[in-house]
């Protein structure tokens, strides 16, 4: 136990669990030792390994996983929110293991949906968690809502990252916002190499672009996933030279120039974008963020507007990437929804 932090971890929970499940883990756990500062809230609790089980909402606060009695959300408005849990609550929830669509919390009056959810308390805090990139974790409550529900009390399964937001009719036709959250170990993906025509990193032309997948499907294992190509996004940025088409910067690393690939319309339920390159834009990480909160759109004549200042600019192009005014309209009414109920 003195050389195993692992081994020690799992025998701290199971005595814990076993002798004290409602009283307050982390006074024992500072008494004793094994943690050296109060937790705040985000990441691994102290002594709670991913999988660990709990009996009822009382035992999961006294472990410091999920503070919250009743609310499914663990969060502030002007904060990042610390967890979620995932039990059913709301008919719109879709749950396929390392990809979840949470909705959002209020709207309810004693278990009914019966009017919109506001852009206030946990569900501001999860916005706040896509701005920062901070992880939350997930808890799953028992119920048949899932097939990866536990089959008694609830479970902590791990740290996920809250990707986006939209707003949308619900089940019961009133608004509720939802959240795509994404286990932490399906996030990164292995990019390869660009091969340009000729000319090396001042050519813009590059080799016809890969063949693409018009709806991503879901590849059936333990977990199911988008299945992203990588392929694509590479050709889009390698034919834009890694250069951002809203603002022409170029970011140079030691390892090469960077840009980040931003889908105009999301790939997953329920947008199901295609992976294809007239789909994807190639962006800086500001103004993929921007993008991807509704902050910059894009008209038809392929005239960038900033929703925060309201100026105008011609995106930058190149002959061989043609985008989609499908979807730059649907990025369009998607964002205009959002900004019309929130505000």
């Amino acid at each position: 136990m003195a050389n195993d932090d692992t081994f020690r971890t799992q025998a701290a929970y199971h005595l814990l669990k076993e002798y004290f499940p409602h009283e307050e883990w982390e006074d024992i756990l500072l008494d004793v030792g094994l943690q050296s500062e109060r937790f705040d809230g985000f990441g691994h609790p102290p002594c709670v390994p991913v999988g660990a089980t709990f009996p009822d909402r009382q035992a999961l606060a006294a472990a410091n996983v999920h503070r919250p009695r009743q609310a499914g959300i663990w969060g502030k408005q002007d904060e990042e929110a610390k967890s979620v849990v995932v039990s059913g609550g709301y008919p719109d929830d879709e749950d396929y293991g390392d990809e979840i669509i949470y909705t959002g919390q209020g709207g309810q009056t004693e278990g009914r949906h019966t009017h919109d959810q506001e852009l206030t308390r946990g569900n501001a805090a999860l916005i706040n968690s896509i701005a920062s990139g901070r992880p939350i974790r997930v808890i799953r409550g028992a119920g048949r809502h899932s097939r990866f529900a536990p089959p008694t009390g609830l479970r902590y399964d791990g740290l996920y990252r809250v990707e986006e937001h939209w707003s949308d009719k619900g089940v019961s036709n009133f608004l509720v916002y939802r959240f795509r959250l994404r286990a932490i170990d399906s996030i990164a993906e292995i990019s390869s190499p660009v091969t340009l025509r000729s000319g090396g990193e001042g050519d813009s032309a590059a080799a016809p672009p890969p063949s693409g997948n018009p709806r991503p499907g879901r590849r059936a294992s333990e977990v199911q996933r988008v299945i992203r190509s990588t392929a694509i996004a590479n050709w889009v940025k390698g034919i834009h030279q890694h250069t951002c088409q809203v603002c022409g910067i170029r970011i140079a690393t030691p390892t090469g120039a960077y840009a980040e690939a931003a889908h105009i319309r999301p790939l997953g339920s329920p947008h199901n974008g295609p992976d294809d390159p007239s789909n994807i834009l190639c962006l800086c990480p500001n103004h993929h963020v921007a993008f991807d909160f509704g902050m910059l759109t894009v008209e038809s004549d392929l005239t960038v507007i900033d929703r925060a200042t309201g100026e105008r600019s011609p995106l930058r192009t190149v002959s061989d990437h043609r985008i989609s005014a499908e979807h730059l309209a649907y990025h369009r009414d998607h964002h205009t929804l959002k900004m019309t109920t929130a505000g």
